[in-house]
């Protein structure tokens, strides 16, 4: 909210970190040979760099966070989509039915946002159209990111059918080998850690370090994003792909109600609206409520009967 463009630092600050993390406790310092060919790991890499670098432009463009969350949510859709064209799958009714409610959601949701920007942007009649045409280009960015992802999510598929799953390897290489990439972002990441360093002092509790507040606020984010890669990481290796696909939905719920409240962002009862086809969209798509029936009758059976 400080430094809306901040996104490259931020960015740049986690590939960091999670590569050097990699490269001690995965790569063993070089020496352990990629389990998939290098070259496949470049292809993974320009997409995984573009979706990021194009998400982080995306808030600069008149785009909510809110918005930004769920459009991101729609990440089912573009998927499903792209594996009917290109795996040529076919899905069940209900996937179908799921994937519509989840396109309703991201609709009603865009289309309220629009509504705002054009009424904020009517206070100045000169800027209007030129901040509606920057929110539009937002949107066309978030939907190219979007499908970008998907094309990686493919990609990365049929690399693990054929050379097996490597998800830590691959969590490594996917933030190791874009680091050059930043260099073309360098005057940005420096034009911010200059504004970082001119933020105010804040001391650290329990160690009393000081340092300027923005600092610690990136220290702890990319603390937090480690933490959320390797849960994520963790709960695929233990858990079957519906509980993880639960996990993650609720969690960008949680996100979203804490952003709505914490920061005050607009939200109508409209946007509410559209979140609820998203996530009840994405619930029906994990056909968790078919999961949910025998884990009731088991605990159903389990109760003791009344004396």
């Amino acid at each position: 909210r400080q430094f809306p463009g901040c996104g490259n630092i931020v960015t740049f600050s986690q590939f960091l970190f999670i590569a050097v993390e990699g490269f001690i406790f995965e790569a063993n310092f070089g020496r352990k040979r990629p389990a998939i060919p290098i070259r496949n790991y470049f292809i993974m890499v320009a997409m995984f760099f573009t979706v990021s670098v194009v998400n982080n432009y995306a808030l600069n463009l008149n785009i909510a966070m809110p918005l930004h969350m769920i459009f991101r949510s729609g990440s089912l859709i573009a998927s499903m989509a792209l594996g009917i064209i290109i795996l040529k799958k076919r899905y069940s009714v209900s996937k179908y039915t799921s994937i519509a409610l989840v396109s309703l959601g991201i609709f009603t949701c865009t289309l309220m946002s629009a509504k705002q920007v054009a009424s904020d942007s009517s206070l100045n009649q000169e800027d209007g159209p030129q901040a509606f045409l920057w929110w539009l280009l937002g949107i066309a960015a978030l939907t190219f990111a979007l499908l970008m992802s998907a094309r990686m999510g493919i990609f990365q598929e049929t690399l693990y059918q054929k050379f097996g799953k490597h998800s830590k390897e691959a969590l490594f290489y996917n933030h190791a080998l874009p680091l050059p990439g930043f260099l073309l972002l360098a005057p940005n990441i420096y034009q911010h850690a200059v504004l970082f360093n001119q933020s105010e002092l804040f001391q650290v509790p329990v160690i009393g370090l000081t340092l300027p507040i923005m600092w610690f606020y990136l220290l702890m984010n990319v603390i937090t994003q480690y933490v959320c890669i390797r849960g994520v990481f963790i709960l695929t290796t233990e858990c079957t792909s519906l509980t993880v696909t639960l996990v993650v939905t609720l969690r960008k719920f949680v996100s979203l109600i804490f952003s709505i409240l914490y920061f005050q962002n607009p939200f109508t009862g409209w946007h509410w609206l559209g979140t609820a086809f998203v996530f009840v969209g994405t619930l029906m798509y994990t056909e968790v409520w078919n999961s949910l029936g025998p884990f009731l009758a088991r605990c159903q059976r389990r109760r003791p009967k009344d004396e």
